[in-house]
């Protein structure tokens, strides 16, 4: 099925979760967050929020500057 991640379009299987879409992106351990269609999704859900066709994930990444 076809999602958006970031928004670029991506192919991915049936069934996919939040969580495996997010570890594809980064494998940073802390300072992530990830939306679906809009939605803050707290890391905790992430493994039982399954992904429907069409449906748009933002995965934002905490950067430090200065």
């Amino acid at each position: 099925m076809t999602i958006s991640v970031n928004g670029e379009p991506r192919e991915v299987a049936a069934g996919t979760t939040l969580d495996v879409v997010v570890a594809a992106l980064t494998s940073a351990p802390s300072g992530v967050a990830a939306a679906l269609n809009e939605t803050v999704v707290p890391r905790g859900q992430w493994p039982a929020t399954a992904l429907g066709e069409g449906d748009r994930v933002e995965v934002l990444t905490a950067v430090q500057g200065g």
